[in-house]
């Protein structure tokens, strides 16, 4: 869970009260930066909001712009709070937030097979608003960009660097793949198994600023000259679900459009009857509320249309060779010694009620050179699903190739239907069983569990971890496992709550093997005993202190070979750097890739050394925000009314002194998680205290703020986005003694309109009528006195979260005469990715809190300022009440805040 956001300059505090969704952040630079075999890397989005605390002081006395609010050449105005022209056009925040947001965004990184080699992944600022205004087609779940064939909204690379990496832990001088044309958009970008060529795809806008269609391109890593694979130009990449895989160092299997395919249906101009859905088999069928689902016959051609692939064989020598029939093909996975094809496809009767990932699905055996061996399982469309989570598809299910032998398939099949509500045991059996079995061979049951499988973690014949979870218990089990020793009986390694971040014992660190495949690295010491290693993140009551562990597998003991240096630095474990393609590792020769960052510094990369444990720094990062780079975070730890422990990031300005600057205006950002938890206890679910217990929780959090002296309790905003957008409407509802405004995003406020569940709720409407009514700020929208702002995507594809949402809201908020705004943003989805868009969320934001948190009147309700005064004050232990910050000058303080 990322910590988050809120920021608040000399004239505003920042707490943050729970990790916050971004505005569509990008993929931390810590992430692994070795990418298992064949998989693919495809740019995120580049918006950086998700550290945007806020902007700090850099000038003047206002912050406002200088300029007149005249439209800027990109179409954006500069701040300007008139109201009717703050109903007008895109709109600019404080030039100090748009020099956070336009901070040209750090590469991503990807290391070589052997790690000799770094990736350094280019990408561009946040896309304009014309990338998003593209034509989409809505189909199945899946928004598909016609043009390309492939999915819309797509992010990319701009650019690849190779550098290579020193014996001394250094970083040799960049050479820049070249060749392709210049423009070029660049996705999924993949090593051969070798290290020693590059595969990716390459777009080009047309003139009309229609998107290209993609092709494949490969490059060598020694001079960095790239190429197209293909000589014809006209075979195209098919990308809208898998798109290429390596088979071996010279050889990819691609999808690739049709040479036959024509054009696209066109739409009757005069439908051939009625849409028509049917139950009259009586049948119980409970679905979630799902985006884009097919319509029409039309709708299902068009699916077709786009989603069907030729696949082929394409080598380094300019053969081609189409294999198997034209298909909806949703994955190709070779087996690790490259002599199979697993093939999954979808195929008819699509479904109108739920998506894609639902469809009739076919999973297939091949030869590499495309001839068909056997069917491992044809599943029947699952519209039936059970609604209560940890419930699954019937059938087989989570089929993989099992990486430590040549071709041998595992898989995992339900006990009780897929139903999480039906008592069985066992639950779940995990099978195994060989490519092609002798002799009328049965599937082998691998292992039984009584919760529902999690995933599989291997090593070789002697050991491999097997993962169990209960989801309404949140219990999960590890157990240890000998594949091929039947002799060996499977035993309890881990047995804990899921919530007890404490005693997480971390996961098994993996090493590449001969075959390009991962498997759980095993390490020696001088003794006899089979040592694995974890990396954990340490979780403490004074933060997280990750840390890497020499562990007995045998004997459950543990030392720690390396821990995060808490006292000024946050360090994680990112990779084992010393692979062994076979046996043992011995520890004396580990070498570890490790992540760095302070307060006050950017996010670097360092080689961990041993047995001296030596340190290399290989990266060299400028700050992509310096202007946040002096701000003060803090962990703080509370505690509700009735006992429960909760936790919250609090963000203050450089250099603020309660004592000497007096408290600040606050605004908390919600989410449900440690700050925030709603808790069921006994036979209650969940959800039957949801509204008490959300606002004793924000309670505690103000009370907490207020005591310290760091919050003014009359100007402590609230906000969130998505079911942070639902808390903050709730607590406005009910809790306005506490917030003077708020700020929803993308949220669900009338759960009638979700009656099949949602987030943590299993029970349908039906069922739980009341917590349903209860729950919805919907129905409370009477209630609501507070300045509340609403912003939602016009375009939001999340599940539940309907445009409507905020529409209806919006309506019943203004038939009550609450004071209210509507932000809709075109094109927008559930995460905002637009420049324009995300700099006019942050306008809007500004504006909103200079309007009715800094300086406006706080107290719109029936209660007193001072009779919320006193409550505030004498639950956080008495004392005079703050004093406000007027004294302070806030309306001369810069306007800069936050997110």
């Amino acid at each position: 869970m990322s910590s988050l956001t809120i920021l608040l300059q000399r004239t505003c505090l920042r707490f943050a009260l729970l990790p916050v969704p971004p505005l569509r952040a990008p993929p931390p630079l810590r992430r692994p930066l070795g990418l298992p075999r064949r998989s693919a890397m495809s740019s995120s989005a580049a918006s950086r909001l998700s550290h945007i605390a806020a902007a700090a002081a850099s000038g003047g006395a206002t912050g406002e712009s200088t300029e007149p609010p005249a439209a800027s050449a990109s179409g954006l105005a500069q701040e300007d709070d008139d109201l009717s022209s703050a109903m007008m056009g895109y709109r600019l925040p404080p030039k100090e937030i748009q020099d956070i947001v336009d901070a040209p965004p750090l590469p991503v990184l990807s290391f070589s097979p052997s790690k000799d080699k770094i990736l350094f992944l280019k990408r561009r600022a946040l896309p304009p608003l014309s990338d998003l205004a593209k034509p989409e087609e809505k189909l199945a779940g899946v928004r598909i960009d016609g043009h390309s064939n492939t999915r819309s909204r797509m992010s990319f690379y701009t650019g690849i660097g190779i550098h290579k990496l020193m014996d001394d832990g250094t970083l040799g001088p960049e050479k820049v793949v070249h060749g392709y044309p210049e423009g070029a958009r660049i996705n999924f970008v993949t090593w051969s198994q070798d290290g020693r060529h590059l595969s990716f795809s390459i777009r080009v806008d047309e003139e009309d600023n229609t998107s290209g269609k993609l092709r494949l391109w490969i490059a060598d890593v020694e001079s960095g000259e790239a190429r197209p694979l293909f000589k014809s130009p006209e075979i195209y990449l098919n990308a809208i679900f898998d798109s290429f895989v390596w088979v071996n160092n010279s050889t990819l299997l691609v999808c690739t459009i049709p040479l036959s395919r024509g054009a696209p249906p066109q739409k009757p101009s005069v439908p051939s009857g009625p849409k028509i859905q049917s139950n009259e088999t009586s049948n119980v069928v409970q679905v979630r509320t799902f985006q884009d689902l097919l319509k029409d016959e039309y709708d299902a051609n068009l699916f077709d249309y786009y989603a069907t692939s030729q696949l082929v064989l394409a080598s380094f020598d300019g053969t081609v060779k189409p294999i198997g029939p034209p298909a909806v093909y949703t994955s190709i996975d070779p087996s690790p010694d490259d002599k199979y094809l697993m093939i999954s496809s979808i195929h008819r009767p699509y479904s109108y009620i739920v998506p894609c990932g639902r469809f009739p699905k076919k999973v297939e055996l091949w030869t590499v050179d495309g001839e068909f061996i056997r069917e491992l399982c044809d599943l029947p469309l699952a519209e039936d699903i059970p609604i209560a989570t940890s419930s699954v598809r019937k059938g087989k299910r989570s089929i993989y190739w099992r990486p430590d032998k040549p071709a041998t398939l595992y898989w995992v099949e339900t006990q009780d239907g897929g139903d999480a509500k039906v008592e069985v045991s066992p639950r779940d059996i995990v099978y195994m069983e060989n490519a092609e079995p002798i002799n009328g061979e049965q599937p082998e049951i691998l292992h039984k569990l009584d919760l529902r499988y999690a995933g599989t973690s291997w090593c070789d014949e002697s050991l491999a971890l097997v993962y169990e979870s209960w989801y309404k218990t949140r219990k999960t089990r590890t157990w240890v496992i000998s594949p091929d020793k039947k002799d060996v009986s499977p035993r309890i390694l881990f047995d804990r709550s899921s919530e007890d971040v404490y005693s997480d014992p971390g996961s098994p660190m993996l090493r590449r093997t001969a075959m390009g495949t991962y498997v759980i690295a095993k390490v020696k010491k001088q003794d006899e005993s089979t040592y694995i290693l974890l990396n954990g993140m340490g979780a403490t009551p004074e933060g997280n202190v990750p840390f890497l562990d020499l562990f007995d597998i045998n004997t459950g003991s543990k030392e720690r070979i390396w821990q995060s240096d808490k006292e000024k630095y946050y360090e994680t474990v990112v990779a084992l750097m010393s692979d062994k393609t076979d046996g043992e590792l011995p520890l004396e020769k580990l070498k570890i890739l490790t992540s760095k960052e302070s307060k006050t510094e950017n996010t670097q990369y360092y080689l961990q050394i041993w047995p001296e444990k030596k340190q290399v720094q290989i990266t060299d990062f400028p700050h992509p925000y310096p202007q946040l780079a002096s701000l003060y975070k803090e962990m703080i730890r509370y505690q509700r009314k009735d006992g429960v422990q909760l936790t919250a990031t609090l963000y203050l300005p450089p250099g603020y002194d309660p004592s000497q600057d007096g408290p600040l205006p606050c605004l908390v950002w919600s989410y449900p998680g440690p700050t925030i938890p709603i808790i069921g206890e006994g036979e209650e679910e969940a959800n039957d205290r949801y509204v008490e217990q959300l606002v004793t929780s924000a309670e505690a959090a103000v009370e907490e703020v207020v005591r310290r002296g760091v919050a003014h309790p009359d100007k402590i905003a609230v906000g969130g986005h998505s079911y942070g957008a639902f808390m903050t409407a709730n607590l406005l509802a009910h809790a306005p003694h506490l917030f003077c405004c708020g700020i929803a995003r993308s949220g669900a406020y009338n759960r009638t309109l979700t009656p099949f569940g949602f987030q943590n709720e299993d029970r349908t409407l039906w069922e739980a009528t009341h917590t349903y009514v209860e729950m919805s700020p919907f129905m409370s929208a009477n209630k609501i006195k507070k300045p509340i702002l609403l912003i939602h995507g016009e375009q939001d594809n999340n599940s539940g979260t309907l445009t409507m949402q905020s529409d209806r809201f919006f309506n019943a908020l203004k038939g009550h005469g609450a004071l209210s705004r509507l932000v809709i943003l075109p094109f927008e989805s559930h995460g905002y990715s637009a420049r324009e868009s995300i700099m006019h969320v942050l306008w809007e934001t500004d504006r909103w809190l200079q309007k009715y948190c800094l300086n406006g009147t706080s107290k719109t309700d029936s209660d007193s300022i001072a009779d919320t005064e006193n409550k505030t004050v004498s639950a956080s232990g008495g004392g005079a009440p703050c004093e406000g910050p007027e004294a302070e000058g806030l309306s001369s303080m810069q306007r800069s805040l936050l997110w």
